[in-house]
């Protein structure tokens, strides 16, 4: 079982910079995909950047260039570098591991974390 636990969201002006955690505890971390995910009022939650155990990253178009995703299987950790940040980057920001490759294996939500973009 994986408990995640997000950290480093904030309000931030336009052009700023972020850094978000999600610290692990648990057994297995390095065998799980890390996803963040953002949902932002009266939206739907949508996936920003992924990483898979093997270290494989894709990243929604929105934030291409802009966010990167990283994995630390030894600090069992994953982060999310957000640069250049924009007002539309306002949202909760929530971290999720699952193993996709293991057929029924759960999944896991940290509790969220709440970046604000605004001048």
């Amino acid at each position: 079982q994986v408990q995640l636990v997000e950290s480093g969201g904030g309000v931030v002006q336009p052009g700023g910079s972020l850094r978000l955690s999600c610290a692990a505890t648990g057994s297995g971390f390095s065998n799980y995909d890390v996803g963040w995910f953002r949902q932002a009022p009266g939206k739907l939650r949508e996936l920003v950047a992924h990483i898979s155990a093997f270290g494989v990253t894709n990243y929604h178009d929105s934030v291409k260039g802009r966010f990167t995703i990283s994995k630390d299987n030894a600090k069992k950790k994953a982060d999310l570098q957000m640069n250049s940040l924009k007002v539309e980057d306002t949202a909760a920001y929530y971290c999720h591991a699952d193993r996709p490759r293991i057929p029924g294996a759960a999944d896991y939500w940290g509790q969220g974390t709440q970046v604000t973009v605004s001048s």
